[in-house]
Formats: C-alpha cells, sequence, structure tokens
C-alpha cells in the first residue's frame, strides 16, 4: 500500500475539491488551521509559497490563546483526515476545538475523508470539503489536504498551479536515489537542517522517517541552529550514530547558503557523515514535492531494510488504546 501510495502521489492533484453547504462559508483572510499530525501539513507547506498568508496553525486541544473577538475575525479550519475519535486516528483534539468553537458560538469548516466530523458538519449545516479516502495514511495524502485547503481559502490559482502536478511530476524518478539514500543512513539517526522558510519540509523528512522508516530523527533550521545545536557533537560516542543531510535551496538567504557550506565542512572536518540535498525542481511547487517525494522513498526502503512494515504505525496505536 505505501508503495503504491508514493508511486501515484501525483494523481493526487487530478482531486477537484468541493464544498458542501458552501453558503454558510464565511470569506475572511486570517485562517486558524486546527489540526494533528497529518492532518496539518499541507498548512505548513502553503506558508512556503506564500509567507505573508495569516495562517496560524492550532495543534492541540481547546482552542488558541487569543480572545474571543481575534477568533472571530478568522475563518477556523478544522482538518481532521480520519475524522473520528476511535483506535488511531487525528480526531479527537480537533473535535475538542469544535466543540469549545460552538461554547463561543463561533463558525468553523471541516475538512476530512468522512467520520464523525463530517456527520456533525452535515448535521447542523457547517460547511465540508470530503477529500478521497483512498486507505492511505495522512502523511501520504497531502495533494488531497493541500487542495482542499485551497479550496477553503479561496487559493483558486494555486490550485490550478498545482494540478500540473499531475503530469509534471513522476515519483517514479525519485525512487532510485531515495533507495541509494536509505543505504548510506542504515544503522544511522538523521538529522535534517533547511532555511527558516523550509522548515516544513525539513519537518516533513522528520515524520517521514518516524512514521514510515520507523527510525527517530530530528530536524532545525539555519541560522538558529549555528547559535546553539552546532555545539552538540563534539562527543563522538555520542555523535556516532547520527547522520546530517542539508536541504539546500537555491532560493534561500545567500548568508543561509554560506551558512550551510561552512555547516557541512565543520561537520566533516569532524568525521560526522553530511549529505547535501539540493531542492528542486520545474518550479516552485514541483520542487517541494520531489524533495518529499525523495523523503518518502528514502523512509519507505529504510524501513524494507529493517524488516518493517512502512504502512502501519502500531505504536501510536497501541497509545491510542491505552490513552482510553
Amino acid at each position: 500500500m505505501m508503495y503504491e501510495a508514493i508511486k501515484n502521489f501525483n494523481k493526487q492533484f487530478e482531486y477537484e475539491p468541493i464544498i458542501e453547504n458552501a453558503d454558510n462559508l464565511e470569506k475572511k483572510d486570517k485562517f486558524i488551521v486546527a489540526g494533528m499530525g497529518g492532518s496539518h501539513l499541507a498548512a505548513g507547506l502553503l506558508k512556503i509559497w506564500r509567507p505573508k498568508l495569516d495562517l496560524t496553525i492550532h495543534r492541540d486541544y481547546g482552542l488558541p490563546a487569543v480572545s474571543t473577538k481575534e477568533l472571530s475575525e478568522n475563518l477556523i479550519i478544522l482538518s481532521s483526515y480520519s475524522g473520528n475519535t476511535e483506535e488511531v486516528t487525528d480526531a479527537e483534539e480537533t473535535i475538542d476545538v469544535r466543540e469549545n468553537l460552538i461554547k463561543k458560538d463561533l463558525s468553523s469548516v471541516v475538512i476530512s475523508t468522512g467520520g464523525e466530523l463530517i456527520e456533525l458538519a452535515k448535521e447542523d449545516l457547517t460547511p465540508y470539503v470530503q477529500i478521497p479516502d483512498t486507505d492511505i495514511q495522512p502523511r501520504s495524502a497531502l495533494g488531497y489536504s493541500l487542495s482542499a485547503l485551497l479550496k477553503v481559502i479561496g487559493d483558486e490559482d494555486t490550485l490550478k498551479e498545482l494540478s500540473k502536478l499531475t503530469e509534471t511530476l513522476n515519483p517514479s524518478e525519485y525512487e532510485e536515489a531515495g533507495k541509494q539514500l536509505a543505504e548510506k543512513l542504515k544503522g544511522k539517526v538523521p538529522v535534517i537542517y533547511s532555511s527558516t522558510q523550509n522548515m516544513p519540509i525539513a519537518y516533513n523528512w522528520k515524520i517521514k522517517f518516524n512514521e514510515t522508516g520507523k527510525i527517530p530523527a530530528f530536524y532545525n533550521v539555519l541560522p538558529e541552529m549555528n547559535h546553539n545545536e552546532l555545539e552538540a557533537y563534539s562527543i563522538k560516542e555520542l555523535t556516532e550514530k547520527f547522520h546530517f543531510l542539508i536541504l539546500k535551496d537555491a532560493d534561500d538567504d545567500e548568508r543561509v547558503q554560506k551558512r550551510m557550506e561552512v555547516l557541512e565542512k565543520l561537520y566533516k572536518d569532524r568525521g560526522l557523515p553530511v549529505d547535501v540535498i539540493e531542492i528542486e525542481g520545474k518550479d516552485k511547487y514541483h520542487r517541494v514535492f520531489a524533495s518529499l517525494i525523495l523523503a518518502d522513498w528514502t523512509a519507505y526502503y529504510t524501513a524494507q531494510q529493517y524488516g518493517l512494515e512502512a504502512e502501519k504505525v502500531p505504536m501510536i496505536e497501541e497509545f491510542k488504546k491505552l490513552i482510553k
């Protein structure tokens, strides 16, 4: 299932989202996306392309710590891939947000594949987008989630541009590179670095290693890490398990690019393994998803190397059952 999800990822951009109960959708230019796990990843990616967009990601129970007036000025988007609270899902916290909104007589819009959130939206005529349920994991459904988010916030131009990825993005082109990188990383713990602007990409790499690859992974951004984390890799017996991945972007600030070059040299001079991975592609949308597809293949083949099943998340399932 995971192999096919990666291989066919570009087909997700054929999806044309529809807003149900659209007459009840309030038009606003400020947004709060409430979602957990894979359900908020699309919002993070959107900030790469539209850094000035007034969009906040809320990843917790309850409501953001702002006044009711400020909340009312935002379009509050409840994003939960599963829409359910049963078993292993991403909806418990999001449904709690909804309940708190109702107490304050505030409206919202829902993005989900179905489940309780969609049923509640149908009952009270809340606007919603029901994205396709293809039985893949939330982290693998970024194309669907991003398209739905763009539809809800009214960004038809970006939605149109993304649809081109159906033809221009070929996931199979990155499979061999991902397999080779996984081989380099065997027995290692990846540490991923990017510019601050590309932080959502680095974060996606990390969670793909965690959920799909079943290994620890960490991330940080430049220039901030140069002021603290840089000093942490001096004790050989503590650092020998790390492998550093620098996500380099030709569009990054030239000063950040220089910092990445110096960082690479410093680490290599100390015998630390480093791979520089260029973020590149046919346009700004293609570049981001090309990098994420490479991350998918690398994480997939990482799991294969350890004889593990890449799709399921058994420890997360066990955790959810234990907190019921």
